[in-house]
Formats: structure tokens, sequence, C-alpha cells
């Protein structure tokens, strides 16, 4: 009891394969690859794979990011359709990309050459109000520099830590050096699982595989990421 393993009749070693096989993933694993892999049937493999995401969540909150923070936001929902892209890809046809779309929206703020943090959010909370409180809850604003584009969202952040900006119609690095690269990496790697091994995801899920990612980027250097995720996944409700 108490494990993601608890309520199945699934031997243990399929099980610590399923996880080696998820961690080394990097673009995500699909539920019929685990299927595969473990010679068992879809729906087993989808639910093993969604256990192992609950080893995978974000607890780490109270560690506080510091140094230079880039920050930025992304939608999820799939590949753009034709014709959707308005000008400078932000808006345009029944379904625009950027800003504009319907797609869930997922925050994201990484440590130059360290840990991502991200979160699905309302797009209310992407006003200013809302982004001010997530930089707060997540930045050592005392010690950090807070790297974004020049949405107007993150105007209210240099009220309180200093704050630069990267205008991305001129520039993908500004005069100064700043710029958002290291979170829009993680984005297209995201991305590209999301599309090519997922397809779709719901909202009500997608916290779950978005912490997949998270996780093992986080934990791309961990020496003994298998048994740190064994130990995770003791005390994890199933």
């Amino acid at each position: 009891m108490g494990t993601i393993f608890h309520h199945t009749h699934l031997p243990l070693q399929k099980w610590f394969l399923a996880v080696a096989l998820v961690l080394n993933a990097k673009k995500g694993l699909s539920a019929r690859q685990i299927a595969r892999d473990l010679e068992v049937n879809k729906n087993t493999g989808w639910r093993m794979a969604m256990q192992i995401r609950k080893a995978m969540e974000q607890r780490d909150h109270r560690d506080l990011l510091t140094g230079m923070i880039e920050m930025d936001e992304t939608y999820i929902g799939g590949k753009p359709r034709k014709g959707n892209i308005g000008s400078g890809g932000q808006g345009g046809g029944s379904n625009p990309r950027g800003r504009g779309t319907k797609k869930p929206a997922v925050v994201g703020m990484i440590e130059r050459g360290g840990k991502v943090r991200t979160q699905v959010v309302s797009k209310k909370n992407l006003r200013a109000k809302g982004i001010s409180a997530l930089v707060r809850r997540n930045v050592d604003t005392a010690n950090s520099i807070l790297i974004t584009d020049e949405y107007q969202g993150y105007v209210g952040i240099k009220t309180f830590m200093p704050h630069q900006t990267v205008n991305h119609k001129v520039w993908y690095v500004a005069d100064d050096g700043s710029h958002t690269n290291s979170i829009e990496s993680f984005w297209a790697l995201l991305k590209r699982g999301i599309v090519g091994q997922y397809h779709k995801v719901s909202l009500r899920h997608l916290p779950a595989y978005i912490n997949e990612f998270s996780y093992r980027f986080n934990h791309r250097e961990t020496a003994n990421v298998f048994d740190l995720t064994i130990e995770r996944a003791i005390g994890v409700t199933p």
C-alpha cells in the first residue's frame, strides 16, 4: 500500500522496466509503445505511465529558482492548422496561435543551466497580477534577474525585482545579451513530445504530462535518477 505499484498484479520487474523506459525517453513514450515493450495491453500501458507520472510530480516548490531566470508561456494543443496563422504567428483564422488561441496556457521559468518549473494556468492568471504572484512563489526575487519578452502581463515584475526584456519582433538576443532561448528550447522539446508521441492530451491530464518532461529535464544529470524515482514512487497514493 502507499505506492504506485499497489492494486496491480504485474510483477515489479515490469514496473521497474517501465520506469527505466520512461526516464530514458527524452521525447516521451506512448502507452502503445509501453504496451509493446512490456507485452501488456494498451490500457495497462497507459495506467502504468500515468502512475509513473505521479512519482514525477513537482514537489520542490520550496526551493526557489535563483540567478538568471527566463520566463515565458506557451500553448499546448497539437499541430497548428494551415490557414490559422495570422501575421507574426500570433493570431488569425478560426484557431489563432499564441496569446489569442483557445489552447491551454503553460507558464515556464528556467534557471540558466539549471532547473525548469512549469504550471498550467488559466487565461486570467496570464495578466499582470497573476504572473507577478507566480514569480513571487517560485523565484528568489532578491537574488535573481528575470528575463521575458515584452508581453504586457510582465509589466509589474520590475516593481519587485530586476527585469530585462527581449523584443522578439526585432531580435532573439538583446544588445545586453538578454534572451529567452533556454525556455524556448524546453518548449520545443515539450511540444515535439506531446505532438509526436501523445498526439492529443486532455486538459485534465496535461499537468501530469508536463511534469514528466520537467522531471526528466531537471534530472538530466542526476546519476541515480532511477533510484530517486523509485523512492518517490513509495508513498504516492495510487
